[in-house]
């Protein structure tokens, strides 16, 4: 989300308007998404705060979970967002300025409460976590190796993690089976695929191959190439348990 409205970039750059924020919550609630995923991109580059009035909307037309995450810098910052209707706060940026971010958000509302977002790019095995991936201007790296962030994080509090391999983010040919893979080897809370998906067989992989617990996508389905239903239908063929 930017400004207001959703967006879809490729490789986390050139970002084109996707929709209106309620009007696509309210269309995957119906098609049968299982958790949605609000990220304001720009919040953190920009350190500002979150706004929390669409949070309060979109809590109005929801009975699924959702996760909203950008500027959540304290507890009080994250308090707010619960407070609106979300069921987890994620940070990223936010927790790479102040690691300690982790722990009291963690030790304040639950680990079950609390997402860590990866934002990771380089050679195989060479992983390197980004930080400010929202702003194309401001992106840079963070320092840290992701596989050795991950485990902190963990170690920290985070009760799931959130990978988002930024070279195949919009790219459609896939997720980044190695460093999800990679990734699963030293997770041991739930781990959320992120960046890649452009078909059905793309989530079968990456739940057979890398072994994560859950599979985010956003290009594919907000353009309507891939359908939920049709989704779940796939993955229970491959005997993947979905929710129906």
């Amino acid at each position: 989300m930017r400004d207001g409205r959703v967006v879809k970039g490729l490789r986390f750059r050139d970002h084109v308007d996707a929709g209106d924020i309620e009007a696509l919550a309210a269309r995957y609630r119906e098609e049968g998404a299982d958790e949605l995923v609000f990220y304001d991109i720009t919040a953190s580059p920009e350190g500002r705060r979150l706004d929390r009035a669409w949070v309060r909307r979109v809590a109005t037309l929801l009975d699924i979970p959702f996760c909203v995450a950008g500027g959540i810098r304290s507890v009080a910052d994250a308090e707010a967002v619960l407070a609106a209707g979300a069921e987890k706060v994620s940070v990223n940026s936010p927790a790479l300025e102040r690691p300690a971010l982790v722990n009291e958000l963690a030790r304040r509302f639950g680990s079950q409460c609390v997402v860590v977002g990866i934002d990771s790019r380089g050679p195989p095995g060479g992983w390197r976590v980004h930080q400010y991936a929202g702003d194309p201007a401001r992106v840079r790296d963070a320092g840290r190796d992701t596989l050795d962030w991950l485990v902190e994080a963990q170690e920290r509090g985070a009760g799931e993690i959130v990978l988002n391999c930024m070279e195949q983010d919009g790219v459609r040919r896939g997720y980044d089976v190695a460093q999800l893979s990679e990734a699963r080897a030293h997770c041991d809370v739930p781990l959320v695929a992120s960046g890649g998906a452009g078909s059905p067989e793309d989530f079968s992989e990456v739940f057979e191959r890398a072994g994560v617990d859950a599979a985010l996508a956003a290009g594919a389905f907000h353009d309507g190439s891939i359908r939920i239903p049709a989704l779940k239908a796939h993955l229970l063929g491959r005997g993947i348990a979905v929710r129906p």
